[in-house]
């Protein structure tokens, strides 16, 4: 394995993780929930290529635990930055340079970054503001799917996870 230059931020509700499967307890944290088809597999073989994986969240750092530790992937991702802890979510730019920084990452290496995600007004605009390749995650039927901002246009769109590992290896080529 070789490490890739390719830095990839990733979303996790309804990118890898299936929102609608999403169980509760009392204070709100989530206690489980179902990945998308091929979430983990995709999660996986990033890593396995030498990706950079960075998930860039919203919501509480104890519900990512829960889910990810569940499907033994919470150790895979490089770096996690979550809302909750951070005091922001996306798009507010202090998300992304939060993930640069906890990644070492300068703004030179904005050409080098690409977030996915499955919100055109949080994962796509914030990529975009931050100079970052943006791939949008559409399938939910829970969020918009109509760019009403200029900023809301990604760089690419996929539907599925499955899709994921053969787009980022194109974008590295192109490095």
């Amino acid at each position: 394995m070789t490490n890739k230059r390719l830095i990839v931020f990733l979303d996790s509700g309804d990118t890898l993780v299936d929102e609608s499967s999403q169980e509760f307890d009392e204070r709100g944290i989530v206690t489980r929930a179902e990945l998308r088809p091929g979430a983990a597999e995709a999660l996986l073989a990033l890593h396995r290529e030498g990706f950079t994986v960075c998930m860039v969240v919203d919501g509480e750092a104890e519900s990512f635990r829960n889910v990810y530790t569940a499907h033994g992937l919470y150790d895979v991702p490089d770096a996690w930055v979550i809302s909750e802890l951070v005091g922001k979510q996306k798009p507010d730019k202090t998300m992304f340079l939060t993930a640069f920084e906890k990644l070492g990452l300068t703004p030179e290496d904005r050409s080098r970054v690409v977030m996915v995600g499955n919100n055109l007004k949080k994962d796509v605009a914030g990529a975009n503001r931050m100079g970052l390749k943006s791939v949008w995650m559409d399938w939910s039927p829970r969020y918009f799917h109509t760019y009403e901002e200029a900023d809301w246009v990604p760089d690419y769109t996929v539907s599925s996870p499955s899709e994921l590992l053969p787009l980022m290896l194109t974008l590295e080529e192109k490095l």
